[in-house]
């Protein structure tokens, strides 16, 4: 079988799994099965899990006025319940049904906040609890409810009736027991793991028998064993995920232990994996490293992760589970993608960066990949992961994998990477004053027969960084002049990043900070054309991009080389 007939054979596997297990779903949601979502109300919460995610006051008087900033996107209620309020923002909705945003009324800890949060809460029971469809019982997005209502339950109680504390407490109930049903229909990846957290989270925070508490810590230890990887690393292989992961895997740690209970195992060794492994996507300035979905990074909230981190030390340099390597030398940072495309269940945000890599020296971004932009136009998305918008090779302007984009199949799977790297190798170089590594892929091997292969070197105490990217046959014989053997080499300059010619001809990178960095690649002239990096705080920026261009038949190996002059040398750089 060819590797695209075997690549269209998953793609509609996983159609027909998806479509069986939404029609499941919907069947669980129907009057069939309702009954089974009755049952006892608890009487109280015993315990309010923490919250890790930042709070801001100034948000929840926002809230008090109807104004409601979600998922990177503003929406006025003129006076309605939000739940009211016709919003075409699908991730919109999705938050405002999840209730995180509970956590700043938290923060504002006022009699006000608790009062307007109570309200809310007691709107969405009236609209909702009792009616399970629509996005407001999606299952990912009845875990996070569930989660939030029980971190703070606190603020939603407080002062609040009998009959508003029981009804609460029925609609927990009601939505708990939905989850528990639905949890192993739910697709693969962080959701999936998510439903688990809830699940664990209910039975430590409500009065339930010992049965209970066993079968959802038995259940979670399963699935973190299933996706948390040896290295500590998430099946996506997306950075963003063992952030949102440990953000919900810390509180639940330390709930086990406020209720006295003995967390599982594999809770507590994927905490301790995964915490070095958000330290190693980490560049010095604090922000993840833009791979398989990552887009923006908001500081704070790695901090407060990070705070809970006693493992200490510099962070590790393989994850060849994951399939990353990291660089790290007398300040300057490269994390490269070298590893193989993830499962097709969690690939609808991987992209097709193979090889691809990320420089920061100091605090200050140079070379990057464009990310996403995480609340933005939904139809920009596949540009962001397109191996063009990344620091690596393109044969035949071509993404190394393939993605299925039909608007039919989207809303059963998404938009799944079917086509990929089957097989990267890596080899790790350590030497005195020398870290590196050596990958090819075979991205391109069943189109075009060629093979893209990367050495990368960081020596001279962090100064000098040095590539060579060699296309290869398949067949190991010459490559032909056929047309189908144009290569493009892409370097994404960050943004806040200047980049002009000196009077050597040679391209001048220079940063906010005190450094400044010389390209120069000596078997093909290098050119600047424009570039869009995605993954901006405040949306997408215009940017540029280094391209070394070249037909393989021609050249099949180009050498580049960053290196590095500090603000002394930057005149004269600049003379020439």
């Amino acid at each position: 079988m060819s590797l695209a007939a075997d690549s269209t054979t998953r793609l509609w596997a996983l159609v027909a799994k998806e479509f069986w297990r939404k029609t499941r779903r919907r069947l669980r949601a129907g009057p069939i099965y309702r009954w089974r979502y009755s049952g006892r109300t608890p009487e109280r919460v015993l315990i309010a899990p923490p919250d890790l995610r930042l709070a801001d006051p100034q948000i929840a008087l926002e809230i008090y006025y109807g104004r409601f900033p979600l998922s990177g996107h503003l929406v006025e209620t003129g006076g309605q319940s939000p739940f009211l309020v016709d919003v075409p923002n699908r991730g919109w909705q999705r938050s405002l049904h999840g209730f995180r945003w509970l956590r700043h009324m938290r923060a504002a800890g006022t009699e006000l906040a608790s009062a307007n949060a109570r309200a809310l809460v007691s709107d969405w029971i009236a609209m909702h609890g009792n009616r399970i469809s629509g996005i407001a019982w999606e299952p990912a997005t009845t875990a996070k409810r569930i989660i939030a209502w029980l971190q703070h339950s606190s603020v939603v109680l407080q002062g609040a009736e009998f009959s508003f504390y029981r009804a609460f407490l029925r609609s927990l109930a009601m939505q708990i027991r939905y989850l528990r049903s639905v949890a192993k229909e739910m697709p693969d990846g962080k959701d999936r793991l998510r439903a688990r957290i809830a699940l664990s989270f209910a039975a430590l925070s409500l009065p339930v028998p010992a049965t209970a508490l066993r079968s959802a810590t038995r259940n979670l230890a399963d699935e973190l064993d299933r996706q948390i990887l040896p290295d500590g690393g998430h099946i996506s292989r997306n950075p963003l995920s063992v952030l949102e992961i440990l953000a919900d895997l810390l509180p639940l740690r330390h709930t086990y232990a406020n209720q006295a209970e003995q967390p599982p195992l594999a809770l507590i060794n994927a905490v301790e994996r995964m915490l070095p492994a958000l330290r190693f996507f980490r560049h010095q300035d604090g922000s993840l490293a833009r791979f398989n979905g990552m887009g923006a990074t908001i500081h704070d909230r790695i901090a407060a992760i990070l705070r809970h981190d006693d493992t200490g030390g510099a962070p590790p340099l393989h994850a060849t589970h994951s399939g990353y390597e990291r660089l790290s030398m007398g300040g300057t940072t490269v994390i490269a993608d070298t590893g193989t495309a993830p499962p097709l269940d969690v690939s609808s945000n991987a992209h097709a960066g193979c090889l691809s890599f990320e420089m920061s020296s100091g605090r200050q971004h140079y070379i990057v990949n464009s990310g996403v932009d995480t609340y933005g136009i939904a139809e920009l998305r596949p540009l962001a992961r397109a191996t063009a918008a990344h620091s690596t090779v393109t044969i035949n302007d071509t993404s190394s994998a393939s993605f299925a984009h039909s608007q039919r199949l989207r809303g059963l799977v998404g938009s799944p990477l079917v086509g990929g790297p089957k097989a990267v190798p890596c080899q790790r170089i350590d030497k005195t004053g020398i870290q590196g590594f050596v990958a090819r892929h075979d991205g391109y091997a069943h189109r075009f027969g060629l093979h893209h292969e990367r050495e990368v070197t960081l020596s001279a105490g962090g100064n000098i960084l040095s590539g060579f990217d060699r296309i290869l046959s398949g067949s190991n014989g010459a490559i032909k002049n056929d047309g189908r053997d144009f290569v493009t080499v892409r370097f994404h300059v960050h943004p806040d990043v200047q980049l002009f010619r000196d009077q050597k001809d040679r391209l001048v990178l220079t940063g906010p900070d005190l450094d400044t960095w010389v390209f120069v690649s000596p078997d093909v002239a290098a050119e600047v054309e424009e570039s869009i990096y995605f993954a901006g705080l405040g949306g997408p920026r215009r940017s540029h991009q280094i391209v070394l261009s070249f037909k393989a038949s021609d050249i099949s190996e180009v050498h580049w080389q960053f290196s590095r002059t500090r603000i002394i040398n930057r005149l004269e750089a600049e003379r020439g």
